[in-house]
């Protein structure tokens, strides 16, 4: 007899870019995959004066700002009760500026006085804001991941962050009988993935190796390893106790609280919401 069970086929659900890194961003119908990741996310970045990579870590007052994407790679930037400012993409010829990513020197383009002001008066700190005017080889993926010549943006550490729906339901199912059950359910907003997967089972991304969606394959580097941006509301700044407090008692490994996979760009192409995804490789396969 035939069943009645429907068996859904995975696809892309929605597509997200972060031009600013730590700010919101857009969520548009389709996105262009280079290289080092999605077509202007993360070309954009918010340092101390030393040069230190300024984050929703240590300033939560950045959540709320967001950065739109503008035709020629520039982006406008605004918050709550500040006055927008658009913001050109800077030209290197005038020099360049180190920064530091989490520990990797990078040079990056001093984007101006005007946008450090803005950024210093909303954060209240002596802040700059700073352009990777050449992606393809300014800043190179973790060596324990990465294949030769393989470049990433202002990204935390890999061109592209990837999460399921059925795993966020399955978190917020945990957060709901946790002792931080008020805070739930939590949007995927928290995450600040790339690419949003619809369709598949709860925690089934774990076993991908290699995923394609669409025309464009992808490899696992490696899960992605959750900090205190994901308690952050991304809509005031509020800091709560979830995620990480369910992430811990459920899917802690090695020491790290774990949601989401980091992919790299095997090829190049057009992505689009509702594009078919398809696993290439799983884990058991090696």
């Amino acid at each position: 007899m035939p069943s009645d069970e429907v068996i859904s086929q995975p696809a892309l659900s929605s597509l997200h870019i972060h031009p600013v890194k730590a700010l919101g961003g857009s969520a548009p119908a389709h996105a262009v995959v280079e290289p080092w990741g999605l077509a202007g996310d993360r070309r954009w970045m918010v340092a101390d004066r030393d040069g230190k990579a300024v984050t929703q870590r240590q300033y939560a007052v950045l959540a709320p700002a967001s950065a739109e994407p503008l035709p020629g790679g520039g982006v406008r930037v605004s918050a709550p009760g500040r006055t927008p400012l658009t913001v050109s993409v800077p030209d290197p010829a005038g020099g360049t500026v180190v920064v530091d990513v989490f520990g990797t020197k990078v040079d990056a383009v001093p984007a101006g006085p005007e946008p450090d002001a803005w950024f210093s008066d909303h954060l209240g700190a002596d802040v700059r804001l700073v352009h990777m005017d050449d992606p393809a080889r300014r800043r190179p993926v973790d060596p324990a991941y990465a294949r030769a010549g393989e470049t990433v943006s202002f990204a935390d550490g890999f061109p592209l962050l990837v999460t399921t729906t059925a795993s966020l339901d399955a978190l917020n199912a945990l957060v709901a009988a946790g002792d931080h059950a008020d805070e739930g359910p939590l949007p995927m907003a928290r995450f600040r993935p790339n690419l949003v997967v619809g369709g598949t089972t709860a925690w089934e991304e774990d076993r991908w190796a290699r995923i394609a969606v669409g025309e464009v394959a992808f490899r696992v580097a490696k899960p992605c390893s959750r900090c205190v941006v994901t308690t952050t509301d991304q809509r005031t700044g509020a800091r709560g106790k979830e995620p990480l407090r369910t992430l811990t008692r459920h899917r802690k490994s090695g020491g790290k609280l774990l949601f989401g996979l980091n992919l790299v760009p095997e090829s190049t192409g057009t992505l689009r919401v509702g594009d078919p995804v398809r696993v290439l490789a799983t884990r058991d396969d090696a």
